[in-house]
């Protein structure tokens, strides 16, 4: 047990990075539109400088030069090499406490060996000495991602992603738990089962089930019968009921497809900031709804929803691209 703790994400942030589509080869006809969702998503975090400190991440300078053509005044641009966008799975994790704040920093392995691109499993450690602040790093694979926390202690995660054998085929559920309790202050972790149809994350939590308050967590509801995931949000809801917390129903945008696929579409990957919470936008009958029930849970913060059809054909979306750096 140690006594740092990863803050709850709508405690005070110093800054955020957010990965900004940097290779064309990996984007092709996306690129250019995916940049743009991202720079809609970067303003409305800075807030018109009423919100945090953006950082947006490009891999090379190329890209970092189109990032600050795009972005102006609403976000400092730095150059660090990565296969991917994906921050909230391969940045470090700030932690907090008696002695300030450190970095969390964990091993990656490209969501279990599907996508090794160059980079990525190196860019956490070399963010991480950009900040500062004393590094601790744990020699096991895990994704920012897989977990989400009130700032209590308390933890959720799925059971599809950390036992998964593609991750850390040696650890069992106590050992995982053990390891989190050390890295980031957990003591009572729910394990929820499976995640998103089709999300090669193998089920990351943060597109599933988010906490929303202390002890508060939102889980979506079925958009009609044909909700691809309804089985897997009821399941959901039973366990974290019966661990004892309070639900928060939030719309689901039932299916959406890209190519005659499903593609793991969720309103829940929405991002918390200092000013704004961003939520993504797929086009679906439910997207004003989400909006207005995760209005309801942050009164005190401006709610809003934006497309990013065109950064989720890379798999994700606005909390997959960030991860936040909690203020002292």
């Amino acid at each position: 047990m140690t006594d740092y703790r990863q803050p709850a994400e709508w405690a005070p942030h110093d800054a955020v990075w957010i990965g900004f589509p940097s290779h064309s080869e990996l984007w092709e006809d996306d690129l250019e539109p995916a940049r743009r969702e991202v720079i809609e998503f970067a303003r409305a975090v800075h807030a018109g400088g009423h919100g945090e400190r953006v950082i947006l991440v490009a891999a090379d300078e190329t890209a970092a030069d189109r990032a600050r053509e795009l972005a102006g005044e609403s976000a400092d641009v730095i150059v660090e090499p990565f296969g991917d966008i994906w921050l909230r799975d391969t940045a470090p994790i700030v932690v907090r406490g008696d002695a300030g704040r450190a970095v969390s920093n964990f091993d990656f392995n490209w969501w279990g060996g599907k996508y090794a691109l160059p980079g990525d499993e190196s860019v956490g450690a070399r963010l991480a000495a950009r900040l500062g602040y004393p590094i601790r790093s744990y020699g096991w694979i895990f994704e920012g991602g897989a977990i989400d926390v009130d700032g209590t202690g308390v933890a959720v995660t799925t059971e599809q992603c950390l036992l998964n054998p593609n991750r850390n085929p040696d650890l069992d559920r106590a050992a995982i738990e053990a390891r989190l309790a050390e890295g980031l202050g957990v003591e009572r972790l729910l394990w929820l089962g499976d995640g998103l149809a089709n999300d090669h994350t193998d089920g990351h939590v943060d597109n599933l089930a988010r906490f929303v308050a202390e002890g508060v967590i939102a889980i979506p509801e079925p958009a009609g019968e044909d909700d691809p995931n309804a089985a897997v949000y009821a399941d959901a809801r039973a366990r974290a009921e019966a661990f004892g917390l309070t639900v928060a129903a939030i719309p689901s945008p039932g299916v959406v497809e890209r190519d005659d696929e499903i593609i793991p579409a969720s309103y829940m990957n929405f991002y918390i900031g200092n000013a704004a919470v961003v939520v993504p936008l797929y086009g679906a009958a439910n997207d004003e709804a989400a909006v207005a029930a995760i209005a309801a849970l942050f009164p005190t913060r401006n709610v809003v929803g934006f497309r990013a059809d065109h950064i989720l054909t890379g798999g994700g979306s606005f909390h997959c691209i960030s991860q936040q750096l909690p203020a002292a």
